[in-house]
């Protein structure tokens, strides 16, 4: 009898900058420390499932582009593998929200790892949406001994596993409100603060480039609006699978009241009949009869189909769980020891006569008392952050709440008296309101630790300026910095800003680097590709 022995796992791919000894030593080196999570699959690192189709993987994955929409990513991966399909589904901005990067993420849901389908907070209903519909067509190619998936992505069968204390989303730390300031100056049109919350006990160690997740809670007249539209009683104890709780605790710190889920939809077309029930029927499909579902939420909804008054208890089973909201960390542990700051936008606006609230950042700007205790993870950075050599300069561009990463980058090399040049492109609005961190920039630049500081304000002029504009003006010692072995790095938008700044890159290698535009478009990959280029986008 023939014994069948496995093919060795390739963690480390023949591309990687190792010899065939070092490499055989440390895919059974990562085997090894990884253990069970490769049980089941060869060759993950190469990307390929047991017996089965390719995983989803950054480097084959023209699709990994959050300024596209989801339509032209699932084309872009129409002949390819599930996991690939799945990936295509996500955001694409490897926000970490999740707990994965967009590629696990996929293959984890594929290889029955993760059960969950509603993670991808950047997706939002659209994603899930995707997420449902390729496991409805795929289901029963996952591999051999694979649970069937659920059909219903906010309550699947497993539970996710608990890492340690503070390090994850599955188990949050309790840390303590210390302060918030405001950032605008009188007059300004955006509430932006500065956000100081107390680490001790936390177990959380963290460093620049990392981002603190925070578990938020909706607003208590927003809770009450939605309890007095039910005609239901807040004070009515009801178990679900997040606990037991009254109806307005669930309301306030478990279930989201933003966007109304497609349950809640298809819940209210089972209480309506006639035009109600076929446009209930619509927005759970995805649809928008009337041109409002973008705006709205729980209570629209209500609103919307006032003669649908479902149970409290039935009502709570068709809401969405309340994600936390991640923030870039803008503080530095060697500067700001056993304290992390954040740098959040208040977002509010108006919809027929409705005043809408950020949940999270109106949880932190208004609503949080100081010394209250909010539950907080740390959200290990996927590629983004200072290079290990201190002498290595840096190019930053983070215009609005995008300058959080790079203070603290700047913090920290102020701290550590990193020898490194550093250049910070940021813009907002108008310089008098709108200029975050004035005192402590300007002081920095007067003691050398930050080289260039290059301000685009796109409302003190008769022309909008933005960093990009200030970018290509500053092209010549721009690509100079670039030649140098500068590394490149953007925070804030990802679907305009990052774009842009992007193309302006490729304007400078093209008009001060002499490159065609083909040349200029490769070497603008092959920064990505060094690492060279790094982005944080939301």
């Amino acid at each position: 009898m023939t014994q069948h022995v496995a093919p060795p796992l390739v963690l480390i791919p023949e591309s990687a900058p190792f010899n065939a000894d070092q490499r055989a030593w440390l895919s059974g080196y990562f085997a090894a420390l990884l253990g069970p999570a490769l049980e089941g699959a060869t060759a993950l690192g190469a990307g390929e499932a047991p017996s089965g189709p390719a995983l989803a993987d950054n480097g084959d994955a023209p699709w990994h582009d959050p300024s596209l929409n989801l339509d032209e990513r699932m084309a872009m991966a129409r002949e390819r593998s599930e996991p690939q399909k799945l990936m295509a589904a996500m955001a694409q901005q490897d926000c970490g929200q999740c707990g994965y990067n967009c590629a696990d993420y996929a293959n984890a849901l594929f290889l029955r790892k993760e059960e969950r389908l509603n993670l991808c907070q950047p997706g939002g209903k659209d994603t899930l949406r995707m997420l449902r519909k390729l496991e409805a067509e795929f289901g029963a190619g996952a591999p051999a001994g694979a649970a069937a998936p659920a059909g219903d992505g906010e309550a699947r069968p497993a539970e996710a596993p608990t890492g340690p204390y503070g390090q994850c989303r599955e188990n949050p730390a309790e840390a303590v409100f210390l302060s918030r300031r405001r950032l605008n100056a009188p007059g300004g049109e955006k509430e932006t603060w500065h956000i100081e919350i107390d680490l001790a006990g936390t177990g959380i160690d963290y460093v620049v480039g990392d981002s603190l997740g925070l578990f938020p809670a909706n607003a208590p007249a927003l809770a009450d609006a939605v309890i007095a539209e039910l005609g239901a009683r807040p004070e009515r104890v009801i178990a679900t699978k997040l606990g037991e709780r009254t109806l307005r605790d669930h309301l306030l710190v478990n279930y989201s009241l933003g966007g109304a889920p497609d349950g809640l939809f298809q819940l209210l077309s089972l209480l309506t009949s006639g035009a109600q029930r076929r446009k209930a029927q619509a927005l759970s499909a995805g649809e928008d009869p009337d041109g409002d579902a973008a705006y709205l939420d729980v209570l629209g909804a209500l609103h919307k189909f006032p003669g649908a008054r479902p149970d409290a208890e039935v009502f709570l089973e068709a809401l969405d769980e309340l994600q936390p909201r991640l923030y870039s960390i803008s503080s530095s542990p060697k500067a700001d020891p056993g304290r992390v700051s954040l740098t959040v936008d208040a977002v509010r606006y108006s919809h027929r006569s409705r005043l809408r609230l950020g949940v999270a950042s109106t949880h932190l700007g208004e609503r949080l008392a100081e010394t209250a205790r909010v539950k907080v993870y740390l959200q290990k950075a996927h590629g983004f952050g200072l290079p290990e050599n201190p002498e290595t300069p840096v190019i930053m561009v983070g215009p609005g709440t995008g300058i959080a990463p790079f203070r603290a980058f700047l913090r920290e090399r102020a701290a550590t008296a990193a020898p490194g040049r550093n250049w910070l492109f940021f813009g907002h609005q108008r310089q008098a309101t709108d200029f975050f961190y004035r005192e402590e920039l300007t002081a920095m630049r007067d003691e050398g630790v930050l080289t260039r500081l290059s301000l685009a304000w796109s409302r003190d002029g008769t022309e909008k300026t933005y960093v990009q504009d200030r970018m290509r003006e500053n092209g010549r010692d721009l690509w100079r910095w670039l030649e140098e072995g500068a590394h490149f790095y953007v925070c804030g938008d990802a679907k305009r800003m990052a774009k842009d700044v992007e193309r302006a890159i490729i304007d400078v290698a093209a008009s001060h680097g002499g490159r065609t535009p083909e040349e200029a478009v490769a070497y603008f990959a092959a920064l990505r590709k060094a690492g060279r280029y790094q982005a944080d986008v939301y």
